[in-house]
């Protein structure tokens, strides 16, 4: 349930760094094995006809807790209806950042799963890997109809039109209100705010020294200036977000990295918010504990949120913010999360047509919805939510209706599609190294520096992985 503390994973303690995100040997790598098919190409179903054994699937995850107890369901459903054919077999790899890097030894040393979720900000590696099966090229195989994928969700894994993977797990951020904490301030929490200038109007009249209530509170994630920036219609990276060729510079220095660097350094100088530091849970701890008015969180986040106030407060969801006014017609959120990728490379057909038998399987509306409710994240299948069990859920937790608006009032665009770029992992740690540097100073003034001098140090890591792609 708790996605913040996967979707961190390493990154939070600075260990993203050279050893996940070396990427000459690998690539070197890429594009060769001795063992089973060395085709990129989507068999079709008669690939498992003939098969002696069950075919097995080794599919590597990162789900904890609750998630992988659902993903277990799932698992275990799938296996049930394939009996004597397919073999699934889930394997906890780590965090993100370790079943990347996990993934790129097992690429040099030709021995890849089957099946692998990789977050989001990893899609770049993974098509400049070589080593994938596009789902597009199943999709076309067997005429599936990906329609009932949502549409900016899909929108994420598509580069030139294209599904080169298939959303799994999939989370928007959200801003929670703490309602009572609102209606002694003489706030509507039905009236939330819209944009940062407003959040610090709130959160002025939110915040109370003598009683330590603060009016605002968010870990310091570059995930929040991702979003912040489409909000406003704006581009990460270049190259059309890296959507159209290999992005080589990243755009958070610009003017929506300084003025967020700015006015959360005034929050915290102030008194209006606290400085939880980079560390996600000790931010979700100080809006547990009511002492926070205002938290930017994922939907992963929603039903902790709530179960954790019982009986001391009530929680409200709002619309993620806008950096400013109104936002972009262009503009709106970014989904996070992960999807799944299917190995081609040292496979065989069968392994490859087993692993797109279980991604249409969880891609169903039926187990979207089993999925959705049994860990917050969002359904990838728009279909999902009129399945019976998913509206008792949406019915007990009314505030995940917020999310499915705030989902489908945006139109996707390159904007909301994110930056798809090699080093995306370092570039977040980076973004949110200019932020803390920042706000632990707190000199505003300092703004434009940091956010410039984390930007700038990605230039060589940016080259260096165009380099090694284009070899």
């Amino acid at each position: 349930m708790r996605s913040g503390k996967i979707r961190r994973g390493l990154a939070a303690r600075a260990l993203v760094g050279a050893a996940a995100l070396a990427l000459t040997a690998t690539m070197a790598a890429c594009g060769s094995s001795d063992s089973g098919s060395n085709s990129t190409d989507a068999p079709g179903a008669d690939a498992l006809k003939n098969v002696k054994s069950p075919v097995t699937v080794e599919f590597w995850h990162s789900m904890k807790g609750a998630n992988v107890a659902a993903l277990k369901q799932i698992v275990t459903k799938f296996n049930a209806a394939h009996k004597g054919k397919i073999v699934v077999k889930p394997v906890f790899v780590g965090e993100y950042d370790d079943a990347i890097a996990k993934y790129k030894t097992a690429v040099q040393q030709k021995n890849t799963p089957e099946l692998i979720q990789v977050y989001d900000i990893g899609s770049r590696f993974m098509i400049d890997s070589k080593q994938t099966v596009p789902m597009y090229k199943f999709i076309a195989k067997d005429k599936w109809d990906a329609s009932a994928i949502e549409p900016n969700i899909a929108s994420y894994y598509q580069f030139d039109g294209k599904q080169w993977s298939m959303p799994f797990n999939s989370s928007m951020p959200l801003l929670y209100i703490n309602k009572d904490l609102f209606a002694k301030a003489g706030l509507d929490p039905n009236k939330p705010p819209k944009n940062l200038d407003e959040i610090e109007a709130d959160a002025k009249k939110l915040t109370n020294k003598k009683k330590n209530i603060v009016g605002f509170n968010a870990a310091i994630y570059g995930w929040y200036l991702e979003q912040l920036m489409a909000t406003n219609g704006d581009q990460y990276c270049n190259d059309s977000n890296g959507r159209k060729g290999l992005a080589t510079k990243v755009n958070f220095a610009g003017p929506d990295g300084v003025k967020l660097a700015q006015w959360w350094t005034n929050m915290v100088k102030k008194g209006y918010a606290s400085n939880t530091g980079r560390t996600t849970d000790a931010a979700q701890q100080a809006f547990k504990s009511g002492t926070v008015a205002m938290e930017l969180e994922s939907t992963g986040e929603l039903r902790d949120f709530i179960n954790s106030a019982k009986g001391k407060f009530s929680v409200a969801a709002a619309p993620f913010p806008r950096l400013t006014g109104s936002g972009a017609p262009d503009g709106g959120t970014i989904i996070g999360g992960a999807s799944l990728w299917i190995d081609g490379i040292g496979h065989t057909d069968a392994q490859k047509r087993a692993s797109w038998e279980f991604v249409k399987f969880a891609s169903s509306p039926a187990i979207q919805a089993m999925w959705h409710t049994g860990t917050g994240y969002f359904p990838v299948n728009s279909k999902a939510l009129d399945e019976p069990t998913d509206k008792a859920w949406v019915k007990q937790y009314p505030q995940f209706s917020v999310a499915v608006q705030q989902l489908h009032s945006a139109k996707p665009s390159l904007a909301t599609s994110g930056c798809a770029l090699g080093v995306m992992p370092q570039a977040r740690q980076a973004a949110e190294e200019g932020l803390e540097k920042t706000i632990t100073s707190g000199d505003p003034s300092t703004a434009a520096a940091n956010m410039k001098a984390s930007a700038d140090s990605l230039a060589k890591p940016i080259t260096d992985y165009n380099r090694a792609v284009k070899k």
